[in-house]
Parts: C-alpha cells; structure tokens; sequence
C-alpha cells in the first residue's frame, strides 16, 4: 500500500510503499476514502524537518534535554545511533480521516465490514490507502454524511474540546483569535451553542469566512475593529472567553485576549502560540488561563487509546470518542458547516506536490483533502509460596544440530523494529560478514520500511506466518514489547527457528511454562534471551583477573534506574508488567555470571511497597553462600552512573563504574595490588556486538547457545519471584523440579 511520509533529518516528503498493517485485536482495518490535511500542525512540522540541526534543536529544547541525558546515561556513540536513527527515519503524516472498514479484529462488536467511520490519531489516522484504529479512535458516521465531511472529524473534535474548557453559555460573547482551521471551527461551534463570536485573524479572506458562517464580526488584530466589535457586544465589559487557535512566536494574541477579555474571564489555548503571559494586566483581571488538550480526555492515554478501556459516562461525560461521535452528528444534522472550508481537493498519488504547494504559499487553504480511489462514492505479612522454576525438557532428535555450510550466511528475519533493535543490534548486524538480513516483521507498516532502508532488509510485511514458514530463515529475533515476547517465542521455537529474545523471556509464570513447552514439544532449545552484560568486554576482563574462588562472595549491584517519563510503555504495568520484570533479569543473568551459579532464593523489598516508581532491594542467595543485593532505585540523581557493581571475597574486590572503568583490589602474599583498566574507553560497551557474535556463530555452527536454557529459565524465574516477594514479605524459594 502507499502512505505518506517525511524524512525528519533532510525534510524529505515521500509517497511510500509500506507493507499493510495488520488487524490486531481492538481495533479495526480501514481502507481510506479521504484524509485531511491540518494546514496548522502538519505544515508546522514539514517547516521544522526542513530546519538545519541546529534550528530542529532550538525548536525542540525537551529533546535536547533527553539527549544529554542519554549521553550521560549510555555514552556519545550509542546516543548518536540513536539520536540518527530517529532523524533519519521516515516518519508519518495525518491524523483526521474517513474510510471504510475492511477488517473487524477480535473484541470489536460495534461495527462490521464495508461500514464507514471517522478516524482520528496521529499514529492511527495517517495519510494511507490503510490504517489499523484502535476502537476508541473511530466512530460511525451517521446516514447521510459526505464521507469527505467525516473527514474534519479529528480536528472537529479538537475544537470542540476548546470550546468544552471554555464552558461558554447561551447569550456570552466570545473572542476567537486565529481563524485557521481550528479557528473557524471554534468559531461555528460556538454560534450554534448560542454564544456571539467576535474573530481575530489578519487575513481578511478568513475574516470574511467566519462572518458568513455565523460570527458577529471580524478583523485584522492589528486594527481597531476587533476592539469595537467587542466594545459594542459586550457594552463595554469585555468578552467572557477567548480562544487562542494562533499559532507562531508572537506574544500579540497572549496580550490581545488580556485586553478584550472581561474581568474574571476565561483564556483558553488551543493552538500552539507563544504564552508570555502579561503578569499585571492577567493578575488584575484575575484571568483563568486553560490548556485545551487535543480531542479529549483519553488522549495520551494508552489504556484508552490502545487498549479500549472507556471512562465512565457518569464521572468523563466528553472522551476522545464520544467528542468524535458528536462532532459528526452536528455535521449530520447541519449544525456546522465543513464545506465552506475545503479549499482544494487533491488525488492522493498528487500528496507530495500537494505539501510543497502548501509550504511555499502557492496554494492558500484552510482545509486540503486527499481523496483515495475506490472505497466510497463521495455521497497483612505473609510467607510467599515457593516458586518452582520450571524444568526444561526436551524431545531428543526433533531439531538438528549439525554444523551448516561455512560460506553459507545465516538468514535473519526480525519481530520489531524499535528503538532498541535499530540502534543496538541492528547496526552490529549490518556489520558483520556471513549474516544476511532477510526479513523484518511489525504491526505498523512505516516502522518496517524504515529498518528496511535503513538495514538492507530483503523485505518488510506485517505477516509473521509467512516468515515463520519460511524454511530459508535459520534465525528470528523478538524485539518488541514485552508482553508478547512469549507468544512469540513459542510460536518462532514450533517452527524450528534458533531464537533471540529481548528480555525479558516471559511476565509470568505461565507464560514461561508455555515457551518451555513448546521446546518439549518440538525438541527445539535454541534460544536466546538479550542478556548482553555478560559479554561486556570490560566485565569480561575483570572477571578473568578477578581469577576462580575459593570461598564464598557478597555482591552488590547498584542500578541507578531514574525516573520515568510520562507516557512511557514501561508504565503499563497492567500489559506490560512490572519494570523490574521488564529489565530485572539484566541484573540477576549478570549477578549469576559474575558467581558462577544460579540463585536458589529470593528476597525483595520496596521502599513504599509495591508501587510504580519505588525503590527495590533485591537478595539472591547462592548454593555454595554467596549473595548478591540488587539496589534497584529510581530516586536517585539523574548525574549519577547508572551502573555500579562491587565483587568481594578472598581478600579480592572488584569494583565495576557504569561500564567505563574497572578496578581490582588484592590483597595477597607479596602484598597489595591493584588494576584499573583504562579510564578513557573508546565507548560503554554494555556487551551486545559480543553477544551477537556468540549467537551467530552457534547458528552457524550447530554448537551450544551462548547462556545454557536451564540459566535462562532460572534468571526469567528468579525475576518473576521479585513480585511474589514484595507482596508475601518473605524470602521466595527458588524450588527446582526434576
């Protein structure tokens, strides 16, 4: 199929041909009939691709900031793959759009094939011949509506929900500054609620626009004439709200809404415009400023958004969806307007030519369609339970080992293409000789094209049957979120494929029974989990030096973990699971490494019991009397290394700083010594490039996996125990069956 996309780093604007998404679950497949350009946010976003670097990072500073504390966290050169990857990706376009749908996924009883919806979401709605919609993101449109009118309903709903903060009453005046496309919306809105609009906008076409279509008056901000409208609608008193749909860097509106907005009125901002707000003139009026924020409650929300977990109607009466659902029956029923505003009506194959007309200012609109061929006609304390890790059994002769041809490359075909897999394994892929990367497998279809260009994939789809069946593939590699992981290991382990699998392997404990299960059955044990600390050259050397024990150990892990950012995967515990059971088992395969055993309990504890955000200390204990305390702490500064491990016994201690520098003390017969590796590595090595290598060559060669499947399970177990711990009180024994 063919989508729209920009290439952020050079400004790019491409007609793409991408893979089709699949149907998931929750959502449904919709063939585009028409999609609308935002002439406000999406031109805004073509202008900032096409900045130097310099001008992308002074106008976003919040992604500068995270990039320093990536180089902080991880190092210059990984921060610079990624920082690149991100740039020079294609990324989407669109979010308001009406089609038909095509395919109905599971769990979805409120529409059927060939219905036509609305959709909305800038990751859902897109400039495409097919986008997969989560279910809160649609809604029907009723009999009768043009399907190109369906097409505002994104944007029909963002500006409803301004008009929603602003609380306006029948008989009020309000004052609409900016008369885009938001703008005009806002505005109609408004008049069919009863309220008298006054409009500000120094294009005098617009002007002209939004009186024919219901406000009282309007003008250039710059002239009198806002002012004497207001004056003369309001006697004087001034506007009850305003609402701010302008955008650029200019603080006039900010400054304008002060001075025509009445004592204890209301500032709504919608659009996106500079806020240097006039302290005296807005402590005097005593202004109540409020943030409309996008379609409505639900939005940023992955619960509601991607999981289908409506609010209540009796405590959120207006959600995203329920903004979308009545923003086209007002259209239905000819309460608003939309066809004044169409400006031009372009073919879908014309997008590119299309935006450049737009951005150099030849075509002058407020609302530009895409029109698509085909769909439509436009008519209390307790002692926790023992853990029992599971026992890995394998039919004998199901999968062969043999040594393959040594020209022979090793054909990979990868599940996910995020960030990790495109800036930490992939790039040490492309790099290495006899590997062939075959094909690349996601749920989203630009995310594919993008590691294809990127990687030199041989193909892209969204169909992970056929990559499973195919018999060519020797390897796969499960990078996704976490919540799939098994599944998709136990699915890749039935085909007969060697497996690698991002941490962690499983959320639960059944889950991981069902991957020890399908080795059992197909007699296939090639796997293996992302647990790329133990190979870290630096770890490696210290441990060499650190030399064989003769007594036991005490380890201590400090893992600097910080805080989350809003909207991050990582807080869905409810899909996701626990960030601990996300990334713990990096600490506890490592922890096991360094003493040369796996644990046999555990114990954990939580700075403010077992919620998001808290700090853990976690106890393994070891068959021969070592341990090992994992701090796992998400309070601490942000300046601090991330990772810092110490390694003591017989007179010995290993000191290991974030992967940057190694130190070794030793006590002994001809008195003390001490190494420290070299303070100024070429880069944080945390170990991945090693651990691919290690994979790659057991493919290759039909030889042992790089970790032994009964670690893995035992890591996987004792990660899992981590919950069961905090929430009995008491240590969990890791029990094993035979």
């Amino acid at each position: 199929m063919k989508q729209v996309v920009q290439n952020y780093k050079s400004g790019e604007l491409a007609v793409l041909d991408v893979p089709v998404p699949g149907c998931k679950p929750g959502g449904v497949l919709v063939r585009t009939a028409y999609s609308l350009i935002s002439t406000g946010t999406e031109l805004m976003k073509v202008s900032e691709a096409g900045m130097s670097m310099l001008g992308k990072a002074r106008s976003r500073p919040d992604q500068v900031a995270k990039v320093m504390q990536s180089v902080a966290t991880n190092g210059v050169p990984a921060t610079y793959r990624k920082v690149m990857g991100k740039l020079d990706s294609y990324t989407p376009l669109g979010y308001s759009l009406c089609g038909v749908v095509e395919q109905v996924g599971a769990g979805i009883d409120d529409v059927k094939v060939g219905d036509l919806v609305a959709c909305a979401g800038n990751e859902h709605a897109l400039h495409a011949e097919l986008n997969w919609v989560p279910k809160n993101l649609y809604a029907p449109v009723p009999d009768g509506l043009a399907p190109r009118h369906a097409a505002f309903g994104t944007v029909g709903s963002i500006a409803m929900q301004g008009v929603r903060q602003g609380e306006s009453r029948l008989g009020e005046v309000a004052l609409v500054i900016g008369l885009g496309l938001i703008g005009q919306l806002v505005a109609q809105l408004l008049t069919a609620s009863g309220v008298r609009v006054v409009g500000a906008d120094p294009d005098p076409a617009r002007c002209e626009l939004a009186e024919r279509l219901g406000a009282a008056a309007c003008g250039d901000p710059a002239s009198a004439a806002v002012e004497a409208a207001v004056a003369e609608l309001t006697g004087g008193h001034g506007v009850d709200q305003v609402y701010l749909a302008a955008g650029g860097s200019s603080n006039q509106p900010v400054e304008l809404a002060a001075r025509l907005c009445r004592d204890r009125g209301r500032v709504v901002d919608i659009g996106k415009c500079r806020l240097d707000l006039p302290w005296n003139a807005y402590y005097e009026k005593e202004l109540d400023v409020r943030f409309s924020r996008s379609y409505g409650p639900g939005r940023y929300d992955p619960e509601y958004e991607l999981e289908g977990r409506d609010y209540p109607i009796g405590y959120v009466r207006w959600t995203e969806r329920r903004n979308l659902a009545c923003f086209l029956d007002l259209l239905a029923r000819g309460r608003v307007d939309v066809e004044p505003l169409v400006s031009h009506i372009a073919d879908f194959d014309d997008a590119v030519a299309t935006y450049q007309s737009l951005k150099d200012g030849d075509l002058k609109a407020v609302a530009v369609l895409f029109r698509y061929a085909g769909p439509v006609e436009d008519t209390a304390e307790a002692v926790a339970p023992a853990v029992t890790v599971p026992a890995v059994k394998r039919r004998s002769g199901s999968v062969s080992t043999s040594a393959r041809s040594a020209t022979a490359p090793v054909r990979l075909a990868f599940v996910g293409a995020g960030n990790y897999a495109t800036s930490m394994l992939l790039p040490h892929l492309t790099q290495r000789a006899g590997v062939e990367l075959s094909t690349v497998v996601t749920t989203t279809a630009l995310s594919a094209a993008n590691a294809q260009r990127k990687f030199g994939f041989a193909e892209a789809t969204t169909d992970l049957d056929a990559v499973l069946g195919d018999t060519s593939i020797d390897a796969v590699f499960v990078v996704t979120r976490h919540s799939s992981h098994a599944e998709l290991t136990r699915k890749a382990l039935l085909a007969g494929k060697a497996v690698f699998v991002e941490k962690p392997l499983a959320l639960t404990e059944d889950d991981l029974a069902d991957v020890l299960a399908a080795v059992e059955e197909s007699g296939n044990d090639r796997l293996q989990v992302g647990f790329n600390r133990r190979f870290a050259p630096l770890l490696q050397e210290a441990k060499k030096r650190f030399g064989a024990r003769t007594g036991p150990a005490s380890l201590r892990y400090l893992v600097n973990a910080g805080r989350l950012q809003h909207g991050s995967w990582y807080l869905q515990q409810g899909t996701e699971g626990s960030r601990f059971a996300g990334e713990g088992g990096h600490f506890i395969d490592t922890a096991s490494w360094l003493l040369d055993a796996d644990p046999v309990s555990v114990y954990a504890v939580a700075t403010t019991g077992n919620e998001v955000g808290s700090d853990m200390q976690i106890v393994l204990r070891y068959p021969d009397g070592s341990t090992a305390t994992i701090s796992y702490v998400t309070t601490g500064a942000a300046g601090f290394p991330k990772e810092t491990l110490d390694l003591v016994a017989d007179g010995k201690v290993l000191r290991l700083d974030d992967f940057v520098r190694a130190s070794l003390f030793v006590d002994g017969g001809a008195g003390r010594r001490r190494w420290v590796s070299s303070r100024l590595p070429k880069a944080r090595d945390k170990g991945q490039s090693a651990e691919l290598a290690a994979f790659i060559k057991a493919v290759r060669t039909g030889g042992p996996m790089p970790v032994p499947l009964e670690s893995l399970v035992t890591t996987t177990s004792a990660t899992l125990a981590v919950q069961a711990g905090l929430a009995g009180g008491a240590p969990v024994t890791l029990a094993r069956t035979r």
